[in-house]
């Protein structure tokens, strides 16, 4: 029997380079590629399979900062298959990331330059907004996103005889410093993306904690410092290849992942009263 892999963001970056390597290590996966947009995905999809056509390879539009569309998506995946064996949280966004010249200067005669070009801490600031859900649009799409469509998904994931796995993409940026229990979608600061990414860090070990007694199992990846569509938004990619040869060079509290997950609780709880009622009204 195939295993089922749920790669969502697989239309580029990070997400298309793992669909590429996952069908090197077995080319009769069902590959699903979750994208938010169709006709990218569609384009991956006749690329996969021209390359590997024993494959057996679909599509799913989601758009994980729509609650709307990742409950969609959850629907259909669930009439599709009997159980999901890997899933890959990798959409992600970086909105309008901004270098902070000060910082940089700063750094660049202190003794943590090697630190501060591996991690990025502190050079990055962006400009967050307010999705359609009413919640942060960084926090949604990176965080909340995808712990909805795992909320959704149980079924498929959750089989104590033959367990599933969840892996997510993390990154360097995922500081401590940057996230607040008390503002977990980081409205009241300026480098959301680091926050949302430590937090999917807290929520891969709460996840570990609240579902392996359940057969489903959490890890997270760090794929390094990348040129990607992401990384070329903050500087040019000549710069980024005068800089990778620099980088190359160069324990999480459970307690505060298990407060973080019940407040993910909370929020979902909210959430899901706010759109019944919306539903109810209309």
């Amino acid at each position: 029997m195939r295993k089922a892999v749920l790669v969502t963001g697989a239309s580029s970056g990070v997400g298309l380079a793992l669909c590429k390597r996952l069908l090197e290590e077995d080319h009769e996966l069902h590959l699903c590629l979750a994208c938010r947009n169709r006709s990218k995905a569609e384009a991956v999809r006749a690329a996969l399979l021209a390359s590997r056509p024993l494959a057996e390879v679909s599509i799913v539009q989601v758009d994980v900062s729509d609650l709307q569309s990742v409950f969609r998506a959850s629907r259909e995946l669930k009439q599709r298959f009997q159980r999901l064996d890997y899933v890959y949280l990798n959409a992600g966004i970086m909105p309008n990331p901004q270098l902070n010249i000060k910082a940089l200067f700063s750094g660049l005669f202190s003794r943590k330059v090697i630190h501060m070009f591996s991690t990025a801490e502190g050079l990055l600031t962006q400009e967050d907004k307010i999705t359609a859900d009413g919640l942060q649009e960084v926090f949604e799409t990176n965080v909340f996103g995808h712990f909805i469509l795992i909320q959704e998904l149980a079924p498929l994931l959750c089989h104590s005889d033959s367990p599933s796995q969840l892996i997510w993409t993390s990154s360097r940026n995922a500081r401590k410093s940057n996230f607040c229990l008390e503002d977990i979608q980081h409205s009241r600061g300026q480098e959301p993306y680091s926050s949302s990414k430590y937090a999917v860090d807290l929520l891969s070990v709460a996840v570990n904690r609240n579902f392996n007694s359940r057969g489903l199992y959490s890890s997270v990846v760090c794929p390094g410092t990348m040129v990607t569509n992401m990384t070329c938004g903050i500087l040019p990619p000549f710069v980024w290849t005068l800089l990778m040869p620099i980088i190359w060079l160069m324990d999480l509290d459970e307690d505060t992942a298990e407060k973080f997950y019940q407040s993910l609780l909370e929020l979902e709880k909210h959430v899901r009263a706010t759109i019944q009622k919306r539903n109810h009204q209309s």
